[in-house]
């Protein structure tokens, strides 16, 4: 035999109070007196009691959750930024779906209708690019987004990102002042804007020093393209600094320099990384590195989200925060460098 399935309105007769109070007590944000939440917080304990959210969702109109979309979680930036998110916006109400998705256009796609589906009220998508189409999908269904570590060019479309052509720059200016004459790149994947503008910053500076790049290869920000990347670059005629676009690479690149081809860093050749991830401060690597700020970052993009649920009038938001290069031992500190 099936047991009944407790109520709010079991609750309510138990604690000696209305049904709508129950309601409240259950309802982030809902005013109620401390009295009346401990009746009820106790009565719901003794009876076993848990509210359905998805029933005071679809009276509300509200699911309070938001959807987090990640292309993958390889890169140590990612899983520690999805844990600030999420505890951000658990501090504001929210709940949280994480899902995760590939660079594929189509699968994306799947992934966003899959999550509209679970009407959410909101979406963050880390790590991935969305067409138009899905865009303006989003927006018929009256469903905020914003792009974490992202930007596209849709002017309708919010995004959160460090300022990355900014970020390139600051690495040309010290690999030049450290008086490297053979520089290489090894860029992550050409879809990304974060790569797109961290390689323009980077070379643009360069340029203006009157500088070529001296070779450039593609890691598709994964282990094992950034391997081969490196062996490519290094066959002949090496570098003697290398900017790889994120750090999850970088380190990746200095263990193949150092345990197959014998490298010493940074006397043989200097690496420099993107994100500043917790590894990079590890003895073993030392990574010199752009810092992403991840808390506001983070700050900002719930920030854009949660106006945007509370006022779907508000308008798109495209903010770009400035990171600091922090200099460790992988690459040759210019003499004077202030650090």
């Amino acid at each position: 035999m099936v047991a009944s399935k407790v109520t709010s309105l079991d609750v309510a007769r138990l604690a000696g109070v209305s049904q709508s109070a129950v309601s409240r007590v259950f309802t982030p944000g809902a005013s109620a007196s401390k009295k009346t939440i401990e009746k009820v917080r106790k009565a719901a304990e003794q009876l076993g009691y848990r509210p359905n959210v998805l029933a005071r969702a679809m009276v509300s109109g509200r699911s309070r959750i938001i959807g987090l979309i990640v292309a993958y979680l390889n890169n140590q930036f990612y899983p520690e930024a999805l844990e600030r998110l999420s505890n951000a916006l658990q501090e504001r109400g929210y709940h949280v779906l994480i899902f995760m998705a590939s660079h594929s256009s189509n699968n994306i796609d799947n992934v966003v209708e899959e999550i509209l589906d679970f009407q959410v009220d909101g979406i963050i998508a880390a790590s991935v690019a969305l067409s138009s189409d899905l865009s303006e999908r989003c927006r018929a269904a009256d469903v905020p987004m914003v792009l974490f570590n992202r930007a596209q060019d849709d002017p309708a479309m919010s995004s959160v990102t460090s300022d990355n052509v900014a970020g390139g720059r600051k690495v040309a200016e010290f690999l030049l002042a450290g008086r490297h004459k053979k520089i290489g790149y090894i860029a992550g994947w050409e879809g990304a804007s974060t790569q797109r503008d961290r390689e323009a910053g980077f070379v643009a500076a360069l340029r203006d020093a009157g500088t070529n790049l001296h070779a450039r290869e593609v890691g598709n920000f994964t282990t094992k393209e950034a391997q081969e990347a490196a062996r490519r670059m290094f066959a002949s005629d090496p570098p003697d600094a290398v900017f790889v676009a994120n750090d999850h690479m970088a380190m990746a690149v200095m263990d193949t320099l150092r345990f197959e081809l014998g490298l010493k860093i940074p006397q043989d050749v200097s690496i420099v990384g993107y994100d500043d991830v917790a590894v990079a401060a590890w003895p073993a690597y030392d990574l010199t590195t752009v810092r992403q700020p991840a808390n506001r970052m983070v700050a900002e993009t719930v920030d854009i989200l949660l106006s945007k649920i509370e006022n779907p009038d508000a308008g798109p938001r495209r903010i770009e925060i400035d990171g600091p290069l922090i200099v460790r031992g992988s690459a040759r500190i210019p003499e004077g460098w202030k650090t």
